[in-house]
């Protein structure tokens, strides 16, 4: 479980077929190797990954066919910096969201704008998979970063978000390029009460579905 309040940039090397060898910046390593165990799970840029052997600058985890194929990892070049972040420890602060490091699919940078406060980037392209959980104000993972939806259409095919400068500048965001592809996590919470309301009418007895009355009477909708 993860916050998507990023830690610090690294590159990813491709150790063998399966293993990837991400290297942190010289600025990035203390924060992430201070204490980090074999065995840990680390976010690059959104996705959870097992880290198998720690190294001087960096750490070594296995990948598969599922994670090259879903998320943008596969596609990266040593020179592109990649978003990290340990996972979340009981006790720490929770500034972001939960977020858990399973991509949903991915994104296109369709355009970026900066204003007096904030950048706006704008996103689409996105998998089918991902519609559902696009609704203004909702929670959305960016290449591991928590951000708000500030706007989209009703059929989620497209979203924008605002960055503040200090995320900006300090995550690969900057780096982006129009027609970039991004690594995207829905918000976990919406993603159950999409089951949840997608089950049959119960048994009697048994619990009362999750459904839209149901939502309105305590309170969510």
């Amino acid at each position: 479980m993860f916050t998507g309040l990023v830690q610090g940039l690294g590159y990813v090397q491709r150790a063998n077929d399966y293993q990837l060898e991400i290297v942190c910046q010289p600025g990035t390593g203390p924060r992430i190797l201070r204490d980090l165990e074999i065995g840990d799970s680390v976010a690059v840029d959104g996705a959870c990954l097992t880290v198998e052997q720690i190294l001087a600058q960096g750490f070594v985890v296995s990948v598969s066919p599922e994670t090259l194929a879903r998320t943008t990892l596969g596609q990266r070049s040593p020179q592109d910096p990649v978003n990290l972040e340990t996972s979340l420890r009981v006790g720490s602060k929770l500034g972001g969201h939960f977020v858990t490091g399973h991509v949903d699919g991915q994104g296109e940078l369709l355009a970026v704008s900066q204003s007096a406060t904030s950048w706006e980037l704008r996103l689409g392209g996105l998998d089918p998979a991902l519609r559902p959980y696009i609704l203004p104000k909702g929670s959305i993972t960016v290449n591991g970063i928590s951000l708000t939806i500030a706007d989209c259409d009703v059929s989620g095919d497209w979203f924008s978000v605002a960055v503040i400068p200090h995320t900006y500048g300090q995550t690969n965001l900057a780096g982006l390029a129009i027609g970039d592809r991004v690594n995207l996590e829905g918000d976990i919470l919406g993603k159950y009460v999409q089951r949840l309301m997608a089950l049959p009418s119960n048994s009697p007895g048994e619990a009362a579905p999750i459904s839209p009355n149901f939502l309105m009477e305590h309170g969510y909708l």
